[in-house]
């Protein structure tokens, strides 16, 4: 069977394929993305792809006249060349997981009539999803009860490594891999407080933070473990026992899965204040926290540190189920 996959531009979209093509080892698969982006850095040298294609394209959103011009022109062009790839690869279905370098090929196959299915990260839809949606043959949301599929696609490892929690004995601050200002510093407030209460700090500061975060707890008598970019992620999330954290997709269901209990500080800037939504919808469960960037309250979450977290913990277990990229395999093979 022919699959192609397209989307990407950022790693929350990119990890999706990822997840998924991992259970389509005997398809033959064939990427289309952008050659702006993370898309080229995620695939281009990935053996398990039949065909890489790296398409002309930018986002149209948040451009000035003259830029959407541009891109529109530009999305006609890749849409052209992306209908002659399917066309080619006797493509049977193609697999779509948003951002603006999905947006040609999955124009290309609404036109040739070829099935679609849309992996949407996030509460708040994409606008390329949104576009997409009633033409799609099958639309997957974690957030959606209606979804074909509602398990979300993560890696095994933070199911087999989910406990129950109960006392704070260890925080995680996690603001990705590049880092967020806001958790740094917020994480830097609250360390001589933790330090009282006997809790073990683990602190993803970001790749450019590392050295100052680290000086900076030095500086306070703080023993805390500062990292960057990791692949030991899902190990220092099972150490924790509650986290404060950006509610990226991949973050909030990573948590979620290995049972964490959260406190959520949406990235203020994200497109449509999809973080927000993305941790609305375990808030609006019961089973985690949020507090807007402009509105931390250090007393509020003091409080929090002496809760038990043993429901919120439990409840995240039952709540979330695994194998979602499996699933999402097994949908492809058989539209």
């Amino acid at each position: 069977m022919s699959i192609v996959m397209t989307g990407g531009g950022t790693g929350g979209h990119l990890t999706i394929i990822k997840a998924v093509k991992e259970h389509l080892l005997e398809e033959e698969l064939i990427y289309i993305g952008s050659t702006k982006g993370q898309d080229q850095a995620w695939f281009k040298e990935d053996e398990q792809f039949k065909s890489t294609y790296f398409l002309e394209t930018q986002g149209v959103v948040n451009q000035g006249l003259l830029g959407k011009v541009k891109s529109i022109s530009m999305l006609i062009k890749a849409t052209l060349q992306a209908r002659k790839i399917l066309k080619n690869s006797q493509a049977e279905v193609v697999f779509c997981v948003g951002g603006f370098s999905a947006a040609p090929t999955s124009f290309a196959a609404i036109t040739l009539g070829i099935p679609l299915v849309i992996h949407e990260q996030n509460a708040a839809i994409g606008s390329l999803n949104k576009l997409l949606r009633s033409r799609a043959k099958a639309f997957i949301s974690s957030y959606e009860a209606e979804s074909p599929i509602t398990a979300y696609p993560i890696k095994n490892e933070f199911f087999e490594k989910s406990r129950i929690r109960e006392k704070i004995k260890t925080i995680i601050f996690l603001g990705g891999s590049q880092g967020a200002k806001a958790i740094n510093e917020l994480a830097l407030k609250l360390a001589p407080i933790l330090k009282e209460k006997n809790i073990n700090i683990i602190h993803q500061a970001g790749e450019k933070n590392i050295e100052e975060v680290q000086k900076s707890y030095e500086e306070l008598g703080i023993e805390a473990k500062v990292f960057g970019f990791t692949k030991q992620l899902s190990s220092y999330m099972e150490q924790a026992d509650f986290a404060i954290a950006r509610s990226g997709a991949s973050t909030l269901w990573e948590l979620s899965a290995i049972a964490c209990p959260t406190l959520f500080i949406p990235y203020p800037y994200a497109a449509a204040d999809h973080q927000f939504y993305n941790a609305k919808f375990l808030v609006d469960q019961d089973v985690a926290w949020i507090m807007r960037e402009s509105e931390l309250d250090v007393t509020k979450i003091i409080e929090l540190l002496d809760e038990n977290m043993q429901e919120k913990s439990q409840k995240l277990q039952s709540l979330i189920e695994k194998d979602g990229a499996l699933q999402i395999a097994q949908l492809l093979n058989n539209i």
